[in-house]
C-alpha cells in the first residue's frame, strides 16, 4: 500500500506533466487545453495506483488473483472517447485536432507511468512530447508548404458555362492543375482548382484578370 506523500507526489507530478503538455495546446486556443491535459494526466495516474495497489487488502485470500494492468489497460482504450471529442471534421475533407487527440493518448499514458512510479519515464516521455508539440511545428511547417497543394475557388451563376470559364484560365496561364471539384449549389456554379508549383504572382494575375469577369460573382485563394 502506498503511504500518502508518495501519492501526493504521483498525482501532483501528473498534474505538473499534463499542465506542461496541455499550456502548449493552450496558447493555440485548441479544444483541449490545460486543465484538460491535467485532468486526463491526473485521472489516469489514479487510476494506474488502484490497478496497482488498490486491492491489497484483498490480496493472499484463497482463490483471489489478480492484474494489476486490467484496469490500466482500459485507459489506453477508453482515452479515443475524449481524443475523439477534439477532432473536428470540417467540409472539403479538411480534418482538424488529430495532433490534440494524440497529445491526450500521450498524456494519459505519461500519467499511467506516473502513477505506477516511473517518473524518468513519465518526465522523459513529456520533455519529448514538447519538442514534438513545440520544437518540431516550424519544421513541420516549412517542409509541408514545400508540397502542400493551393486551392483558388471560383463561383458563377448556374447559368454560366463554367468549362468557358476554366479553359480561359488555362489557356492564358498554363497552369499545372493537380485535382478539380466542380459543383452546383442554389443557382451557383463553384469551381474549386487544386494547384501545384505555382508562385503568388502568376495566382494575382490570375486574381485580378477573374475580378474583371462579370461572369464571376466570387474568388477565394486558400494558400
Amino acid at each position: 500500500m502506498l503511504v500518502w506523500t508518495e501519492t501526493l507526489i504521483r498525482l501532483s507530478l501528473a498534474a505538473l506533466f499534463g499542465a506542461l503538455i496541455g499550456l502548449e495546446r493552450e496558447r493555440k486556443d485548441l479544444t483541449a487545453g490545460m486543465r484538460t491535459h491535467m485532468m486526463v494526466c491526473v485521472g489516469s495516474s489514479l487510476i494506474m495506483m488502484v490497478s496497482a495497489f488498490g486491492f491489497s487488502d484483498v490480496l493472499g485470500r484463497e482463490h483471489i488473483v489478480l492484474d494489476p494492468a486490467r484496469i490500466a489497460a482500459q485507459v489506453v482504450s477508453g482515452i479515443g472517447f475524449i481524443g475523439a471529442g477534439t477532432i473536428l471534421f470540417l467540409k472539403q475533407g479538411t480534418i482538424r485536432g488529430l495532433t490534440t487527440a494524440s497529445g491526450l493518448w500521450t498524456v494519459a499514458a505519461i500519467g499511467l507511468a506516473t502513477g505506477g512510479g516511473m517518473y524518468f519515464a513519465a518526465a522523459s516521455t513529456t520533455a519529448i512530447a514538447l519538442v514534438i508539440l513545440w520544437a518540431l511545428q516550424p519544421v513541420e511547417r516549412r517542409f509541408s508548404q514545400r508540397f502542400k497543394q493551393k486551392t483558388l475557388r471560383i463561383v458563377t451563376n448556374s447559368a454560366v458555362n463554367a468549362s468557358d470559364v476554366l479553359r480561359e484560365i488555362w489557356e492564358t496561364k498554363q497552369i499545372n492543375a493537380a485535382g478539380l471539384q466542380m459543383d452546383n449549389i442554389n443557382d451557383e456554379f463553384i469551381l474549386q482548382l487544386k494547384l501545384e508549383n505555382i508562385d503568388t504572382a502568376k495566382v494575382k494575375d490570375i486574381i485580378l484578370e477573374l475580378q474583371k469577369d462579370t461572369r464571376v460573382k466570387e474568388i477565394s485563394w486558400n494558400k
